[in-house]
């Protein structure tokens, strides 16, 4: 069975934009801020590149230049990505998108703003997909609250794993925030696995500046 990795990094980052305003700071998008002598989507995309994937797929939509002007040139031809038309879509459509660019089995989905998620955590939660009972009607996903089987999809999110089919007839003609689609998918029948993370960092969401600087504490 196929792996293949969906980043998303397409979104408007007015949190962080605000906060850099506030605090009388140049304005950057959070994903091209640094992180371990890169950016902070160099570093998601590498960790994600060394899991047990197949290819990748980068979705950008807002600052895609940006974006693209402050990354490496070391990702031509091993990454593709791809831009939201129009760029001002819910995280739901940049989802859809990148899974309509391939053609795997099953989808490892990460947002770019989650580096500090570990290869061994994104391979975990491939392994856990894949020898499921029913691969197919599963979610992999990073915990939130329980570990192991849950009994909600309540405040879940990226990075998770799911059949890249099944997940598309979700998120077609949707253009929402993903929690409100994987609630929908639970209450269909599909069995949600919490994977435990590796350290509390990796719980992090980098939406404020002071996430970012726990960041890089």
């Amino acid at each position: 069975m196929t792996t293949s990795a969906i980043i998303t990094a397409a979104g408007k980052n007015s949190r962080m934009r605000k906060d850099q305003i506030s605090r009388n700071l140049d304005i950057k998008n959070k994903l091209i801020l640094p992180f371990n002598n890169k950016t902070v989507l160099e570093t998601t995309i590498d960790n994600t590149l060394s899991s047990n994937i197949d290819e990748c797929i980068v979705v950008l939509g807002h600052y895609s230049d940006e974006i693209m002007d402050a990354i490496s040139n070391n990702y031509e031809g091993v990454v593709k990505f791809i831009i939201n038309n129009p760029c001002d879509v819910g995280l739901s459509t940049s989802l859809f998108n990148g899974l309509s660019n391939i053609n795997s089995d099953f989808a490892l989905c990460v947002t770019g703003d989650q580096p500090t998620v570990s290869t061994e955590t994104f391979n975990k939660m491939i392994e856990v997909s894949q020898n499921a009972n029913d691969p197919f009607k599963t979610i992999s996903i990073l915990r939130r609250r329980k570990i192991g089987l849950l009994d909600t999809a309540e405040g879940l999110g990226m990075p998770f794993v799911a059949p890249r089919e099944n997940l598309m007839k979700y998120l077609e003609n949707e253009d929402d925030n993903l929690n409100p689609i994987l609630r929908k998918i639970f209450a269909d029948g599909y069995t949600f696995y919490g994977i435990k993370e590796k350290n509390e960092k990796e719980l992090l969401n980098i939406n404020h500046y002071d996430d970012y600087l726990n960041l890089i504490k």
